[in-house]
């Protein structure tokens, strides 16, 4: 809302407004409710199905994420592997699920959304509760490939069905498709945020419990969505799955989108591997991971639809991207030039926080953009197979890179150097982007 020029007469109400409130405080406040209430009004102003398919985000990441920032400290406390393996294990749980998103999105081209998310619900209800209870690695292993294998299932084929109804709002004059996409990435922060808070006091319990509970709320998904997921969906046509990987591959433009998403996707999976590390070693425990973990899904959830405005009014898709990777990359060399000081304590925490909100910043502007420019690369009717690759892709890249990051945790180097290699793939990663998006920023 604009100031009010000196010259324009106020109201009754106006003048005791600010008779009240002391100067500026009245903006200050009302920030966090205008952007609460767009967010809001951008929600209520889907269609039933989008709702359904923003809410299925959010449940699915408070269930993941209830476990999964304390998987390393399980794996190398009570398991006791070691710190190449623990990557490994990590890398495995990623490809497996990000590697076969491919799968997953070629399967909701053929049969459709329904069918896909109800297995992979079955199986990630499966996958939590074989956690739990593994006690050994390949235990643990096949556990976290199965948890993999069922988000490989259900998450393309909901990322693929909001892409194509944000694609149809888009083209109906209803609102860029961005907005849409950045109001999934909010849903899924927010659930992000719940979860390592409900993982955190469960694990006062024992890990066991946190596996039981995410397993819980996978049921509830379960069965909301054997009630309220339409059969067939109007306007998405079911096709065969021949002939659709050829073009993927001869598809340039897209292989180097995969290739860049890759990068920021390694980026964030140090969240996971690298940054429990570095706070283990300036508190003396993991206690503070779930706050910093908090911390980012906080930053997207307020600042997510802002960011993404402010960017789809002056920044294209190539340009968005190329900003947050930088960012990111700024991220990993805050932490690579204070660590050679050693700090301790609440000060040897900072750089860590730095890293998440540098990264959490980057991530804003990535993967809004990344998500938008697929349908303008994908072939016709198979949205959901290259969905799918963008992670597949991405996917591989994180299997070799959490391998050999977990390589330079194990070796006598410099602690900074795993800091300043991963500030160096983010950079890389800009030159890998297609040369140009092919639609510019929208209008204000």
């Amino acid at each position: 809302m604009p100031e009010q020029s000196p010259s324009q007469p106020r109201t009754q109400t106006q003048t005791q407004t600010a008779i009240q409130a002391p100067h500026g405080s009245r903006t200050t406040k009302a920030r966090p409710t205008r952007r609460f209430l767009s967010s809001l009004r951008t929600f209520t102003a889907l269609n039933p199905l989008l709702r359904l398919l923003i809410l299925t985000q959010l449940a699915f990441n408070i269930g993941f994420f209830a476990v999964l920032p304390f998987l390393a400290e399980h794996l190398g406390t009570a398991i006791g592997m070691a710190g190449w393996l623990v990557g490994l294990v990590l890398g495995l749980r990623t490809f497996s699920q990000q590697g076969l998103f491919v799968v997953g999105g070629a399967l909701a081209d053929r049969y459709g959304v329904r069918p896909v998310v109800l297995a992979g619900c079955v199986l990630r209800i499966a996958g939590f509760g074989w956690l739990g209870y593994a006690e050994t690695s390949w235990a643990v292993i096949g556990a976290v490939l199965l948890i993999g294998f069922a988000a490989a299932l259900f998450s393309p084929a909901v990322e693929s069905e909001v892409a194509r109804q944000a694609v149809c709002r888009e083209e109906a004059g209803e609102g860029p498709r961005t907005h849409v996409l950045a109001l999934f990435t909010v849903a899924g922060q927010a659930g992000a945020f719940l979860g390592p808070l409900i993982g955190a006091l469960l694990l006062a319990v024992d890990f066991r419990a946190v596996c039981l509970a995410g397993a819980g709320v996978f049921v509830l998904v379960l069965a909301g969505h054997a009630w309220l997921l339409p059969q067939r969906i109007p306007g998405r046509a079911r096709v065969q799955s021949r002939g659709g990987v050829h073009g993927l591959v001869r598809n340039r433009r897209f292989l180097a989108l995969c290739c860049a998403y890759g990068a920021y996707l390694l980026a964030y999976n140090q969240l996971y591997q690298l940054l429990p590390v570095e706070v283990e070693r300036a508190a003396g425990s993991q206690a503070p991971l779930a706050w910093l973990f908090a911390l980012s899904s906080l930053l997207v959830v307020t600042a997510q639809l802002p960011v993404t405005r402010w960017a789809g009014d002056r920044l294209d898709l190539r340009r968005s991207m190329s900003a947050g990777l930088v960012l990111i990359a700024a991220g990993f060399a805050v932490v690579a030039v204070a660590r050679p000081a050693a700090w301790t304590g609440t000060v040897g925490l900072l750089p860590a926080a730095g890293y998440v909100v540098l990264l959490t910043l980057g991530q804003m502007l990535v993967a809004p953009a990344a998500r938008a420019w697929v349908p303008d690369l994908a072939d016709d009717g198979r949205l959901g197979l290259y969905t799918g690759a963008l992670s597949s892709v991405s996917g591989l890249i994180v299997l070799v890179g959490s391998a050999a990051t977990g390589s330079l945790l194990d070796t006598d180097l410099p602690p900074a150097v795993p800091w300043l290699v991963l500030a160096a793939i983010p950079v890389t990663a800009v030159v890998l982007l297609p040369r140009h998006a092919k639609e510019g920023p929208p209008s204000p």
